[in-house]
């Protein structure tokens, strides 16, 4: 199961109380003050791990809470620390503050650490408040309580290529082919419900990650169809496919559409540069001309039929020079 959202409760661990305590020892009268510190709590970590790809774990355990700090002890003996904890994301996800949406951080990079809940201070023991005029101090601090906070993870899928298109259009068929991913594929529209992601081979070890976005419909940045939920996941793509079938009604108005709701959903991605891919080109015949799409900045535009395997060695190449040229104006 698929799971790209997730909301924990993480509580830091609370620091350990400090200690009141005397020097009690034989031939040593008045031995003063030796109450320890107590011991720092632990803190909450996000990190990326690069051996999940879900946020399913979040969905079964929502409570997460760092180890407390131990009391301070005499003979100036500090506690000990709580431990840190750590919860395992995919990379590329998103740590938000479920109340106020507010974005915490994100971990892209495997073994990226994010501080989501700070641990609680220890507090001090007597022997911190002995002063030449204060030498018996019955005083001590109790540990500070850790950050108490809700969050909402949210992944977002890392490919270099994020196939593009209409319910049908021919994505999850494009993958299969150029990868060794294998996504289900039918007849009918929304057969793709959550991203699938594959490595893309080239000659000369050249390698790059695609990966196949269900079906965005008019109306998806409003959350039509499943518009929300994954256009989310073309955000960190470097560069977008955009798929158009040769059997659509009007392939100029299905371009502009899907550049429409990119653009709806986030000025960021429809600023991504972008390849067009016409499908289906087994459905031409002879005698049915190519259709013409017009595309914005110069686009270029490459006419495949993942049945035939035509024209599947120039869209590998022309996605790869785009991937390079957007490496090179950075």
């Amino acid at each position: 199961m698929f799971i790209d959202r997730a909301v924990v409760h993480v509580v830091g661990g609370a620091g350990g109380s400090g200690a009141s305590s005397f020097r009690r020892e034989k031939f040593v009268p008045k031995g003063g003050p030796d109450g320890g510190d107590g011991g720092i709590g632990g803190s909450v970590y996000v990190r990326a791990d690069p051996n999940l790809a879900t946020l399913l774990d979040y969905r079964y355990r929502t409570e997460w809470k760092a180890e407390r700090g131990q009391h301070g002890k005499g003979k100036n003996m500090t506690g000990r620390s709580g431990a840190d904890l750590y919860l395992p994301v995919p990379p590329g996800t998103e740590v938000r503050d479920a109340a106020t949406g507010d974005l915490i951080g994100d971990v892209v990079e495997p073994g990226d650490p994010l501080l989501v809940a700070q641990g609680g201070r220890g507090g001090r023991g007597n022997a911190r408040f002995a002063t030449p005029t204060h030498r018996s101090p019955r005083e001590w601090q109790p540990g500070e309580y850790g950050d108490d906070r809700r969050l909402e993870l949210v992944l977002k899928v890392i490919a270099d290529v994020g196939l593009l298109g209409e319910p049908n259009a021919g994505k999850s068929t494009l993958l299969s082919v150029i990868s060794a991913a294998r996504p289900k594929i039918a007849d009918y529209p929304f057969t793709t419900l959550e991203p699938h992601l594959g490595v893309v081979a080239l000659s000369d070890h050249r390698t790059f990650m695609a990966a196949d976005i269900p079906g965005i419909i008019e109306g998806a940045h409003l959350g039509k169809g499943l518009g929300l939920r994954f256009l989310q996941h073309v955000e960190r793509t470097r560069l977008i496919a955009v798929l158009v079938p040769v059997n659509s009604p009007d392939p100029q108005a299905t371009y502009e559409l899907l550049l429409r709701e990119a653009a709806a959903y986030s000025p960021e991605l429809a600023a991504k540069p972008h390849v067009v891919v016409v499908t289906k080109a087994d459905l031409l015949t002879p005698d049915t001309p190519h259709p013409a799409i017009h595309t914005h900045a110069g686009a270029p535009v490459v006419l495949v039929s993942a049945v035939t395997r035509a024209g599947i060695g120039e869209l590998l190449e022309t996605l790869w020079q785009a991937l390079r040229a957007g490496v090179a104006t950075k």
